[in-house]
């Protein structure tokens, strides 16, 4: 079953279509009044490019609350799993979000879009932390210049599958994108290379219990199909085990058969789809099929800034007590269920 095994490091590899996939686990500590870290706790850390584990916690391009002020991108989509935290999103076309703790956000960057992602600590008296997933998923050629745009899944929207084996242990699958037994994610946007039925993308993530036995359905043969184990002790994939913080290029098109070999629960997360089979050219944060069009990308970015900042600082967050919400937009507001 495993055709290939590569060690996890930051960020971890991915095959087409995804180009980028990163996960953050972040112990936050209490938030001050500005809803960061208390100052005395940022003495010696690389402020502004903060991406070394101290303590726990990284302040990644934050200087006072965590996170990833003001950036540009076009001609990919980024898709955030949040598992546990805030996060609080505003961008160049004027919408704005604060979502997690179980919620994914689905972002088409399309023809161009700035955006920031801010990691607020609410909690004032105990810990903040912070557990998520950023994938970039690719666009055709096609869908490159389309309109920018994101779409929120609510936690309570997206599918948990629950698999149990014949001695009553469970894995619990949380269906983010594709479908399992039946059950379907909520729509991708349009434009999505998942919104495509034949490209057979799914992202799910994976809770096994300790012994847990758990057989994943087949794709097709033309899929990428890559398992990411990031949590646990080692895992059987067929008949073969490996340890934790393993990425392992699996076959697509047979029952993927997994145990949960180790004596604590156990986490992945699956990411396939079949390729988009087109040339790459990427620098930074822009992701097209030619360097002219790269180039031509730097050249929109620095005339137009994707529709300007219409934000007071690069940074912004809103208040403490603000519950988990969008506006998109076109000035349509919605409250997560």
């Amino acid at each position: 079953m495993i055709l290939e095994t590569v060690p996890l490091g930051f960020p971890w590899p991915t095959l087409d279509p995804f180009l980028f996939c990163a996960y953050h686990h972040d112990a936050y500590p209490a938030g001050n009044e500005a809803m960061g870290p208390d100052p005395a706790l940022l003495q010696g850390r690389n402020i502004g490019s903060d991406f070394t584990v101290r303590d726990g916690w990284r302040m990644y391009h934050g200087d006072v609350v965590p996170g990833f002020p003001r950036h540009p991108h076009r001609g990919f989509e980024t898709v955030t799993v949040a598992r546990q935290g805030l996060l609080d999103h505003a961008d160049s076309l004027g919408a704005t979000a604060r979502f997690g703790r179980g919620d994914c956000q689905w972002m088409t960057a399309g023809r161009g879009i700035v955006h920031s992602e801010m990691f607020p600590l609410i909690d004032r008296e105990g810990d903040n932390t912070a557990e998520l997933f950023q994938l970039w998923l690719n666009l055709p050629a096609k869908d490159k210049m389309v309109e920018p745009a994101f779409k929120m899944l609510w936690a309570s929207e997206i599918p948990k599958v629950t698999l149990t084996d014949a001695q009553g242990r469970e894995t619990l699958v949380t269906v983010n994108a594709g479908s399992l037994e039946g059950r379907a994610a909520p729509a991708p946007p349009e434009h999505s290379w998942a919104a495509n039925p034949d490209a057979h993308v799914a992202i799910w993530t994976l809770e096994m219990q300790p012994g847990a036995r758990a057989t994943l359905p087949p794709a097709i043969a033309e899929a990428n199909r890559m398992l990411y184990f990031h949590r646990g002790q080692r895992i059987a994939i067929g008949e073969r085990t490996i340890e934790v913080n393993t990425a392992a290029l699996v076959r697509s098109d047979a029952p993927l058969q997994l145990e949960n070999q180790g004596d604590d629960v156990a986490e992945l997360l699956m990411l396939q789809g079949r390729p988009i089979g087109e040339q790459v050219a990427q620098h930074g944060p822009f992701v097209m099929n030619t360097r002219a069009e790269i180039q031509q990308a730097f050249e929109d970015y620095r005339r137009t800034q994707f529709g300007g900042w219409p934000w007071k600082t690069d940074a912004p967050v809103h208040p403490r007590e603000q519950g988990r919400f969008a506006v998109h937009a076109d000035g349509r507001r919605e409250e997560a269920p």
